[in-house]
């Protein structure tokens, strides 16, 4: 029980900094088995060694997105429930997520095992504020301490996408690129390198980030498509953090599977119940 807390952070990539599973680039682990998009994927595919998409036939610079528009959710609330299975080279659990977001505003995450709620999340554009229910713990980070603490420059947007499987940072300007069965759209935001694989439905299949400074990588896999409100809604996700220790200079990798079982678009507003006893807020 003493890891559900640092697991709700998994679920968001950020557990990467208290498990640590030291790996080789060459690493052989395997996906875990319940995610169907692995499928699809040879029995010896390696996790670290992502799939190679080298641009073929360059389509267009940065004014041209048109040709290669993403079919993106739009939405006003989303409640869903997942399965969620973190493996690392010394654990491997499973619990529920409820999932609760008010578009480009507010993500809401509890996670329970066993029925017994043991931590809850909110998300805004600028603060994160975690309660380890289990061990009576309140915490509250800026972006910028998750940063550093977790090896990964992240924000609001890039767990929108998490969820949502929409491309996190729109405005931005892009070079398109044909790759195979793949449109690659690239993109640059302060120090993270975006590369946005777009399929033949127009979904977005994959996003790799890559930190320039440290290069330390985390790609986010969407899978198992389904029509949802008219929108194609992946089901299934992976997510894959690749960084290197400032303590030791080794690599190491997070991984994490997510099987929604219930997801529904909503107009009628939602409630994010977020309640920390008194004597924690104070401490914080």
């Amino acid at each position: 029980m003493k890891h559900y807390s640092l697991i709700l952070l998994a679920f968001t990539f950020f557990i990467a900094s208290c498990k640590r599973q030291h790996i080789s680039k060459t690493s052989d682990t395997q996906v875990i088995d319940s995610l169907k998009l692995a499928e699809s994927k040879p029995a010896n595919d390696s996790l670290v060694t992502q799939p190679v998409i080298t641009p073929e036939v360059v389509v267009t610079e940065t004014t041209d997105e048109e040709k290669v528009k993403i079919d993106e959710i739009d939405f006003k609330y989303l409640k869903a429930k997942a399965k969620v299975s973190y493996k690392s080279a010394k654990d491997n659990q499973s619990f529920t997520v409820d999932i609760r977001v008010r578009k480009d505003s507010l993500i809401w995450m509890n996670v329970s095992a066993f029925g017994i709620t043991v931590a809850t999340a909110l998300f805004n554009d600028s603060l994160v504020k975690l309660y380890d229910k289990y061990h009576g713990e309140y915490k509250e980070y800026s972006y910028s301490s998750f940063a550093e603490k977790f090896n990964f420059n992240v924000n609001y947007d890039i767990l929108q996408a998490l969820v949502v499987g929409n491309r996190p940072f729109k405005k931005n300007k892009s070079r398109v690129t044909r790759s195979n069965e793949y449109y690659l759209l690239k993109q640059q935001e302060n120090k993270v390198l975006i590369d946005n694989y777009i399929g033949e439905n127009k979904k977005l299949k994959k996003i790799l980030l890559t930190q320039e400074d440290t290069s330390n990588k985390l790609t986010l896999d969407f899978d198992d498509f389904t029509t949802l409100n008219q929108f194609l809604f992946p089901q299934s996700s992976l997510i894959t953090l690749d960084y290197q220790s400032k303590e030791d200079q080794k690599m190491y990798q997070t991984l994490v599977n997510i099987k929604h079982t219930k997801v529904e678009l909503l107009d009628t507003p939602l409630e994010f119940p977020f309640r920390v006893p008194e004597k924690l807020l104070n401490k914080n």
